[in-house]
């Protein structure tokens, strides 16, 4: 019997419309090797930790949601676990060959593009990429990007006209989870985001969870 093959994720959302067009569902994956500083997501960086999630799961996961028109991975690193995002996405495919892709990645697109055949794989069956590392000092209120170093590359005719498009931040949505705790999604149009809203939240109250804190 052949082998299940898994991903390790950090966190899953049903809806976004803060990263990437339309209503998307996204996905954190665990682990990245990068360690860019002033990520906001480090709870994301080790590559210990997270849900290990059979493909097949979060392929059913994803064709069940209604009305969103596509996935953005995230993380973490997602070309850290390429081959396995890949496959996901042809799975998903198979049942929804509409169903667009969206990613981020700290490499550069020239780097993906020369780079493993499982990181080929992934970039090939991407409609958008965010490439390059998030650089604290060059911050910048941009769509769907956090760094002016950053670049939003259309890999098909699906959404070329993105780029075009006003470059201004889609800001945060802040959601309120099952069991009462909050948290959030989107890129920061201003630096030290994180660290207001938590000292924001914990002057009226409130804790924002660990696992809960996430950028793209």
């Amino acid at each position: 019997m052949a082998e299940v093959t898994r991903l390790h994720v950090a966190r899953r959302l049903e809806r976004c419309t803060v990263l990437g067009p339309g209503v998307r569902a996204v996905i954190w994956v665990q682990g990245c090797p990068l360690s860019c500083r002033g990520c906001v997501a480090a709870e994301t960086l080790p590559f210990e930790g997270g849900t290990p999630l059979a493909v097949p799961e979060l392929t059913d996961w994803l064709c069940r949601l209604p009305d969103i028109e596509g996935v953005t991975l995230s993380g973490g690193e997602p070309f850290a676990q390429a081959g396995a995002l890949a496959e996901l996405l042809d799975a998903v495919r198979a049942r929804r060959p509409e169903f667009s892709a969206m990613a981020y990645s700290g490499y550069r697109h020239e780097a993906l593009r020369d780079g493993s055949p499982e990181r080929r794989a992934l970039l090939e069956r991407l409609d958008l990429l965010v490439d390059g590392p998030y650089v604290a000092a060059r911050h910048a209120a941009l769509r769907w990007r956090g760094s002016a170093n950053q670049r939003l590359i259309a890999l098909g005719d699906r959404y070329a006209h993105v780029p075009a498009e006003p470059d201004t931040s889609a800001g945060v949505e802040v959601s309120v989870e099952p069991d009462g705790s909050l948290s959030w999604a989107g890129v920061p149009p201003t630096p030290g985001f994180r660290e207001g809203l938590e000292e924001q939240l914990a002057a009226r109250g409130f804790v924002l969870r660990a696992e809960a804190r996430r950028e793209a």
